[in-house]
């Protein structure tokens, strides 16, 4: 999937998000994978930070998170939930694959 170029702005909360939400890295380590730190919001923001990611980021950007998503990074719960706000088909989660 394409990769989309974040503001400052959105680095801003990327980093604020990094030190919470990705707590067993620095924040630099983890914004090397930027939809990491976007998608660990979505699984287990809470209510403000999550109001502040819709905010921040346009339905395509999040949409591209989840066509990029890693096994475990969401529960079946949210990753429905977040394919039906991005109006996309839900597929079957993301598996690992020992290939």
């Amino acid at each position: 999937m394409s990769q989309f170029a974040y503001s400052s702005d959105q680095m801003a909360y990327l980093n604020t998000m990094a030190e919470q939400y990705i707590w067993w890295k620095s924040p630099q380590e983890a914004l090397t994978q930027p939809k990491r730190v976007i998608a660990q919001v979505m699984e287990i923001g809470g209510t403000d930070d999550v109001i502040e990611l819709l905010k921040k980021f346009q339905p395509a950007e999040l949409a591209n998170v989840l066509l990029d998503a890693e096994q475990g990074w969401f529960t079946p719960k949210s990753w429905t939930f977040w394919h039906a706000y991005c109006e996309l088909d839900t597929p079957p989660l993301p598996e690992r694959s020992f290939s």
